[in-house]
C-alpha cells in the first residue's frame, strides 16, 4: 500500500498522533482551542425550565424562529450566519441598515417553520422566539430534545418572550431583553457587542428613569394598548409578563391591564371602558410603509372614535392616540429602549425631552 494510502488509514482509526501530519493537525486543533476560550467559549445557558446546553465554540448555521431573534443576530454583528428563519420580515420592519441582509436570509417558513425543515436545515443552532412552536400554531409538532440532538442543532431560548408566560413576577423593566442579547452574544461570540448595545440602552432607560424618578404611581397616567390587529369584536389585552408591560411601566405609564397575570388575554369592551384609560397607543403591525402604516393608524383610531363603547373614553376624547408600531412594543429587541423614551416623551413632555 502506498504512504498516502496509509495515511488516510492511520487517520480514520487515530493509531498514531503523529502520522500524516498530525503534529500540523495537533496545533492546529490546540490554536483553536486556545481562540475558543480567547473568545469566551465554553459558554453554558439554560432553557426556561433550567436545562442547560454547552458550547464549546460559536455556532456557523443559525436559523431563527422569527424576525425578532433574526434582528438581534443583526445587531450583535452575527447576522451572516443565519442559514434561515421563520416569521420573515416584513418590508420596513428592520432598521434600514439591515434591510439588504435580512431580505437575503432564506425563509424557512412564512410562519412557523415545519418540523421537517428546521430539523433538515443543517443548522447548528436554532434561537427560538416561543415557548412552544406549538403555541405558534405550528405545522406539526415541534421537535423533541432528542430530535434537536440527532440534527446535530443547539436549541436556545430568547428567555424575555419565550418564557414570559412562566415567570412567577411582573416584567416592569427591560433587564430581561438584555439578559437576552448579552446571553446570545457569549453563544456567538460577540459579548463585546453585546455589551456596547446594553449599554446603550441603559442610557436611554436610565435618562428616562432620572425624568421622573420623582413621580408617583398614581400620578403616572394610565395606559392602554389597544392591539388594532387582533381584531376589534374583542379586544386583546397585553398582560404584565408581556414585554409590552415592561416598556410601558418604564416609560412611565401604568398599564391597565397589569393585574393580569400572563402575557396576552383576551378581554371585552366593557373592562377597557371600566378603566378609562388616559392613554391609547394604537397598535398597528407595519405594512410596510409610510402610507400604508399612517392608514392604519388613521382605522385605528377612526374605529375607536365611531364604536359605541369607546366614543367617550376620556383619551378618545382628549385624542390621546400614541401610533407606535405592535412590534416595536410587544417584541423584545435593542429598539424597546427607543419605545420607552417615545412613550415617556409623549405622556411625560414636559420631564422627558
Amino acid at each position: 500500500m502506498r504512504p498516502r494510502a496509509w495515511c488516510g488509514v492511520l487517520a480514520v482509526v487515530a493509531l498514531s498522533a503523529t502520522a500524516c501530519g498530525g503534529g500540523e493537525s495537533k496545533k492546529s486543533d490546540d490554536a483553536g482551542a486556545a481562540g475558543a476560550a480567547k473568545a469566551g467559549f465554553p459558554v453554558s445557558v439554560s432553557d426556561c425550565a433550567g436545562a442547560k446546553t454547552t458550547f464549546d465554540a460559536a455556532p456557523k448555521r443559525i436559523v431563527t424562529s422569527n424576525a425578532a431573534a433574526l434582528e438581534l443576530l443583526m445587531w450583535l454583528g452575527a447576522g451572516d450566519k443565519v442559514a434561515g428563519t421563520g416569521f420573515p420580515p416584513g418590508k420596513g420592519t428592520v432598521p434600514q441598515q439591515f434591510a439588504d441582509q435580512a431580505a437575503k436570509v432564506p425563509v424557512l417558513g412564512k410562519k412557523v417553520i415545519p418540523k421537517e425543515k428546521l430539523l433538515g436545515s443543517g443548522a447548528d443552532l436554532y434561537v427560538d422566539s416561543f415557548s412552544s412552536m406549538k403555541n405558534m400554531g405550528g405545522m406539526g409538532m415541534a421537535p423533541t430534545a432528542e430530535e434537536f440532538k440527532a440534527a446535530g442543532i443547539s436549541h436556545v431560548y430568547l428567555k424575555s418572550t419565550a418564557c414570559a408566560s412562566m415567570s412567577k413576577a411582573a416584567r416592569t423593566d427591560l433587564s430581561g431583553v438584555e439578559a437576552d442579547i448579552e446571553e446570545l452574544g457569549k453563544v456567538t461570540g460577540t459579548s463585546a457587542r453585546a455589551t456596547e448595545l446594553v449599554a446603550g440602552m441603559r442610557k436611554k432607560t436610565d435618562a428616562v428613569r432620572d425624568a421622573l424618578k420623582d413621580v408617583p404611581d398614581a400620578k403616572r397616567p394610565s395606559y392602554f394598548f389597544f392591539d388594532y390587529d387582533a381584531g376589534t369584536k374583542q379586544p386583546m389585552a397585553v398582560c404584565n409578563r408581556q414585554v409590552a408591560n415592561a416598556v410601558i411601566t418604564q416609560a412611565g405609564a401604568r398599564n391597565v391591564f397589569a393585574d393580569c397575570a400572563g402575557d396576552f388575554k383576551p378581554v371585552d369592551w366593557e373592562s377597557v371602558v371600566a378603566k378609562n384609560p388616559d392613554w391609547i397607543q394604537l397598535g398597528v403591525r407595519n405594512r410596510g410603509s409610510e402610507e400604508a402604516n399612517r392608514k392604519a393608524f388613521d382605522e385605528a383610531a377612526d374605529f375607536l372614535r365611531t364604536f359605541p363603547a369607546t366614543k367617550d373614553l376620556k383619551a378618545v376624547k382628549e385624542g390621546h392616540f400614541l401610533r407606535i408600531g405592535s412590534e416595536r412594543t410587544t417584541i423584545a429587541g435593542v429598539r424597546s429602549a427607543d419605545t420607552v423614551r417615545e412613550i415617556a416623551h409623549t405622556v411625560h413632555p414636559d420631564r422627558v425631552k
